[in-house]
């Protein structure tokens, strides 16, 4: 390899070095715009972005904001969520369905006991039941939405219809599945990158986690998540070094949130008017005095 070759290369690793450096502070940039935790006025905030819907925001209805980036490409684009901690109330178990499908009815005996009409094709009968629709996506913090909303491939992704059961007890046996299932595929990931590792620096404790690792990723591969159990899991991430799963989807739901809007009560003060006594002000300052 000659000079020439050499400066070349040489040249190469510089620029690359300095485009890594240069995007890694970007992505620092924009990492410390949402690096917040339960802070700020829901309303305030959203009033700079969508003022239409930060108008409907009030204490009752327990809103808060979270932030987050995404996008298709590099530098990543800033979308907000407008999440509720209140009970969504809508029809669900009270909507209408149609009882009367041949696919809801009983089967008999004869049809459960012989193989007469068991080949035939079964129609779904809950295809016109309530279905939940959730409308409120990732939305994009800029203006270029208002005139490329059909486009923007993480807002639609986001929007899904989800299968609501009129049972709460099946709703919650959902909920514990899928978390189940998040639980298993971060217990994978880990293991992948190594970082699935024992408490105790021993080679026959070190081999009995990645046998236990192996397992449960082979059963889940093969019979589905219902074969395996949540302690079984749990169980065996007490025993290794790795992160808290538990603490950190917590500490990872509260990064870019802002604060509950039942706060707005609590930071609320009255104030009595010198001119009326019968007229009362409402403010967040304790100090103002009309």
């Amino acid at each position: 390899m000659d000079d020439t070759e050499k400066r070349h290369e040489a040249a190469v690793k510089i620029q690359r070095r300095w485009r890594a450096y240069i995007d890694i502070q970007v992505f620092k940039y924009y990492k410390s715009l949402i690096n917040f935790r339960n802070q700020g006025h829901p309303a305030l905030i959203l009033r700079c972005i969508n003022p239409r819907e930060a108008g409907l925001i009030d204490a009752a209805s327990g809103i808060k904001v979270r932030f987050r980036l995404a996008g298709p490409e590099f530098p990543p684009c800033i979308y907000y969520k407008i999440y509720t901690v209140r009970n969504i109330v809508d029809v669900c178990a009270c909507s209408p369905k149609n009882y009367c499908h041949n696919s809801n009815k009983k089967k008999t005996a004869n049809y459960i006991n012989n193989k007469i009409g068991n080949n035939q094709e079964v129609c779904d009968g809950q295809t016109k039941w309530y279905n939940r629709t959730e409308n409120n996506g990732w939305r994009l913090v800029s203006d270029r939405l208002l005139h490329n909303y059909g486009k923007n491939q993480q807002t639609w992704e986001t929007q899904k219809t989800i299968i609501f059961h009129p049972s709460k007890l099946k709703r919650r046996q959902d909920v514990q599945k899928q978390r189940k299932a998040r639980k298993i595929e971060w217990m994978k990931k880990m293991y992948e990158d190594g970082l699935l590792q024992s408490k105790i620096k021993e080679s026959q404790y070190e081999e009995l986690v990645n046998e236990a690792v192996t397992g449960i990723i082979n059963t889940t591969n093969q019979y589905g998540l219902d074969k395996l159990s949540s302690w079984e899991v749990d169980e065996l991430l007490d025993w290794t070094v790795s992160l808290n799963y538990d603490d950190y989807v917590n500490e990872w739901k509260q990064i870019g949130t802002t604060k509950n809007s039942q706060n707005i009560l609590d930071n609320l003060f009255y104030s009595m008017s010198t001119t009326d006594p019968f007229e009362l002000t409402l403010s967040s300052d304790p100090t103002s005095n009309h």
